[in-house]
């Protein structure tokens, strides 16, 4: 099959699926008045790819097949692939105005995940998940389809294993094996982009133990399959004049229920084989990580070009300590992409996959996430009050409010009001809306929480060479 186009997205969305916003029973994602709109920014992923200026950027060939698929689809082999996955996903980032598409890069990174330690399990076991996954790969690469990873579950008792909760449902489980599949049950949380995909991948969320068998599970079933519920996260429509950015660009995430539904054979990829649960999730961070450095490019361009632009129209531009925040964010943008590139091209080739150097993909995770809510600092800082107290789009269309708003809110000479509010408005919808908080929150735990990525940096750092060095310097003898 080609490649989809918008309409074809749109109408895959059209499937009787069980969505809930606000409360309420959504009939369909892609006309309902607030989940629309995600449902618009999601489409980019198809129209991008049938740009041909972006050809290159967006698509690829199947190694099977040798049919054209989406870019996200494309298995890395080597260091250039992956290189060329970052700039996508860069690029996708920076067309959604700073938000990330998501409705392949988190699926994918679940694949490849898959592949990886469906091999091993396969090599140790005597397993047949490996070939299952390629041939779900290879469905869902050829069908162009939009995938989400359910990967988070909603834990309950944290100090407790999955086994141990009082309620066994806190950990998507299995339930029922027969003879033509397996039944589950559970809930997953903060499913990005839940609303809008096709394909759920469920994966392990950590690593398990003896008697929690029932928890190692890995799947991936159709949006629509009998049992799931979509529980979107609550959400308002926006006017664009005065939300900017999630006016039209937007994402939903969904609690995903799964009340005890049913999964064929040839859809899992892992069935109680616990020791092998926190490999596959410490796999799929290190891919979900490369993927988040990969996005926070353009969210950084976001946050330094309002900066510098209304400073200028503030008329602050030149004094020193707007330069020096100006400085940092530059600083900000220029290390993330650093590290995305230095992560790609240091790529780990394992199972014939070139997976993200882990140590630096940890690091520069911890570096955006880190230091993000001090940038969003700066920008505000730089922006001042009116961020929040500015008119809104009602007192701007009163003729009566008009021209005072004219008069009291301009700036530097020559810069129209209407501009100068602009500017503001997309700075309080960025860094103070209710979805600038949401990605205050997402860039500190999505992907992993900020101890996370301690704990794996730890891990991966060789200290004896370091100590090794210290020695020889001190002339101690090993």
């Amino acid at each position: 099959m080609a490649l989809k186009t918008v309409e074809q997205y749109f109408e895959s969305l059209r499937d009787g699926r069980i969505v809930y916003v606000n409360g309420k029973r959504v009939a369909d994602v892609t006309a309902d008045p607030i989940l629309k709109v995600g449902a618009q920014h999601c489409s980019l992923d198809y129209s991008l790819a049938h740009d041909p200026q972006n050809k290159e950027l967006c698509v690829s060939k199947s190694e099977i097949t040798g049919n054209e698929i989406s870019r996200m689809y494309h298995i890395p082999r080597t260091p250039q692939d992956l290189l060329a996955r970052f700039r996508c996903i860069d690029f996708g980032t920076s067309k959604g105005h700073g938000i990330v598409l998501f409705i392949k890069e988190i699926g994918t990174d679940v694949l490849f995940t898959w592949m990886r330690h469906c091999k091993v399990m396969d090599r140790k076991l005597g397993t047949g998940y490996f070939e299952r996954v390629m041939k779900y790969w290879e469905y869902c690469s050829e069908n162009d389809l939009a995938l989400v990873g359910a990967v988070t579950d909603v834990k309950g008792d944290r100090s407790k294993r999955p086994s141990e909760q009082t309620d066994p449902d806190m950990y998507v489980r299995i339930v029922e094996k027969r003879s033509d599949g397996i039944v589950v049950r559970g809930a997953k949380a903060h499913t990005t982009a839940g609303p809008y995909c096709n394909e759920i991948l469920v994966s392990p969320t950590r690593a398990f133990g003896p008697g929690d068998e029932p928890y190692a599970v890995a799947f991936g079933i159709p949006a629509d399959t009998k049992g799931v519920t979509l529980m979107a996260r609550p959400m308002q429509k926006k006017d664009v004049w005065e939300y900017p950015q999630s006016g039209k660009n937007v994402l939903s995430e969904t609690t995903t229920i799964f009340d005890d539904v049913f999964v064929p054979w040839e859809r899992v990829f892992m069935c109680g084989e616990y020791e092998y649960a926190g490999d596959m999730a410490n796999t799929f961070a290190t891919w979900h990580r490369f993927t988040a450095v990969a996005y926070k490019g353009p969210v950084a361009d976001l946050l330094l070009g309002s900066a510098q632009l209304i400073a200028e129209y503030n008329g602050v531009s030149k004094a020193k300590h707007v330069r020096d925040k100006i400085g940092e964010l530059v600083a900000y943008v220029t290390s993330i992409r650093v590290f995305g590139r230095e992560a790609a091209l240091e790529a780990q080739l394992i199972e014939n996959i070139a997976s993200p150097h882990r140590l630096i993909v940890n690091l520069g995770k911890h570096y955006f996430a880190e230091n993000y809510h001090q940038m969003v600092k700066h920008v505000q800082e730089i922006g001042g009050g009116a961020i929040v107290t500015a008119p809104g789009l009602e007192d701007w269309n009163n003729p009566e409010l008009r021209p005072y708003v004219e008069k009291y809110y301009k700036g530097v000479d020559g810069v129209p009001t209407e501009d100068r509010l602009k500017a503001l408005n997309l700075i309080k919808d960025v860094t103070a809306s209710d979805e600038g908080g949401v990605w205050l929150v997402a860039t500190l735990h999505g992907e992993g929480s900020l101890e996370a990525q301690r704990i794996v940096t730890y891990r991966e750092a060789n200290l004896k060479q370091y100590v090794d060095y210290a020695k020889q310097v001190a002339g101690i003898e090993k």
